[in-house]
């Protein structure tokens, strides 16, 4: 019995201590983050109280609680009402303290009814999975002595430590601090690695925020979502169906009218909109101004088209001072701020009727295609061919 029933050697422990995380990680990210949280997709009833059993064994945690906690760090981001933001609350707290974090979310009961509507509520969660807890990781606990002996001590300290720190903390802290951006999130989310394989995709932060209710977490061709893979798997398993995908733009060639599918298009599309804008217009027309001959000015150049990619209220007083040395060096990066600003100030007139977005829109192409800067005139037709067939998420 040292060895457990099993009697596995060193590096066959190693393989299954790996499986049995994975196997937790795919739990977070298919069952709670994507299915339970932002209703993505639906889960068949079967791999659904798998995960369900796999939650309360393998992490101790109550699927309402994560649930409730995640929708009002979406709806409270970068705020001081976020359950776990670095840019609040620092990066070591969050990135070390992560589960305390989440601790401290949990106790407000209030909070987490108002967030939480919508997940399992059965006897089964009500009398065991929510109510005793700890009685699940005690289980885990002893399955894994049962199993490999002494050593699956060890085996139930890291499946225990893993969601902790990778997910509570390496994406609630570094995925909101560090990382590369395609698109222009309202908040500070970051990609921390094109290759989301070691948390389940989750590293693709930067994505699932410009997205949230997307079930694919990854957007361009070189990034890797694994928990994407497991849940075409099991589709064609006939165990999962896909409610909602991010889809690019669909542009149609020779529109050239600005109308009301236009305007739904833009609006649906808002993500991609700003990501074409960075890379149509502010990027060519930065080495236009900056960079005259080639190599001249390429940290300046880096340096210009991020800050004028960026959300003005995101940026620090720092990036502000440089932001505006950098706009009064050229007229034609200023008109193209500008531009920027006022595209984005179509989709925000919340209160606005359709007809007033309409003529917002056909104002803005107008007076871009007047401009004389070329890139903000290609664009502006482009803008212009926007049709709203594929839905996004």
């Amino acid at each position: 019995m040292y060895n457990g029933l099993l009697d596995l050697s060193w590096w066959q422990l190693i393989l299954v201590t790996l499986a049995l995380t994975h196997v937790t990680i795919v739990t977070v990210t298919v069952f709670l983050h994507r299915s339970q949280a932002h209703r993505a997709l639906d889960l068949h009833p079967v791999l659904n109280h798998f995960f369900r059993f796999w939650t309360w064994a393998a992490t101790g945690m109550v699927v309402r609680e994560w649930v409730g906690i995640h929708r009002k760090h979406h709806a409270r981001c970068e705020t001081e009402d976020d359950p776990h933001s670095p840019q609040v609350r620092g990066l070591s707290k969050v990135l070390w303290e992560g589960a305390e974090l989440y601790q401290a979310a949990a106790k407000d009961s209030a909070e987490i009814q108002r967030y939480a509507h919508g997940t399992p509520d059965d006897w089964l969660e009500r009398r065991v999975y929510g109510r005793l807890r700890w009685q699940g990781i005690g289980l885990m606990l002893l399955v894994d002595v049962a199993l490999f002996g002494v050593l699956g001590v060890a085996v139930w300290a890291v499946q225990m430590i893993w969601i902790p720190f990778f997910a509570a903390g390496v994406i609630n802290g570094i995925g909101h601090y560090w990382g590369y951006r395609n698109f222009e999130s309202p908040d500070a989310a970051t990609n921390i690695s094109p290759w989301g394989v070691l948390i389940g995709g989750e590293e693709l932060h930067n994505n699932h925020h410009a997205f949230p209710s997307s079930a694919k977490l990854s957007a361009k061709w070189f990034e890797f979502d694994i928990g994407w893979l497991y849940i075409r798997i099991f589709e064609m398993l006939g165990l999962a169906k896909v409610r909602r995908v991010a889809r690019a733009p669909e542009i149609a060639v020779g529109k050239q009218v600005v109308d009301m599918d236009t305007v739904k298009a833009v609006i649906s599309h808002r993500m991609h909109v700003l990501a074409d804008y960075a890379r149509e217009v502010i990027q060519p027309v930065s080495r236009k101004e900056l960079c005259p001959d080639e190599g001249s000015c390429r940290k300046l150049y880096r340096r210009a088209k991020k800050l004028l990619a960026r959300d003005e209220d995101r940026l620090d007083a720092a990036g502000r001072a440089h932001l505006a040395d950098i706009l009064a060096r050229s007229q034609a990066l200023a008109t193209v701020h500008q531009y920027r600003a006022r595209l984005q100030q179509v989709w925000e007139r919340t209160a606005s009727s359709q007809d007033a977005l309409l003529h917002a829109l056909q104002d803005w192409c107008q007076q871009a295609e007047a401009t004389g800067i070329k890139a903000l005139q290609d664009f502006a037709r482009s803008l212009r061919g926007y049709t709203p067939a594929g839905q996004p998420a």
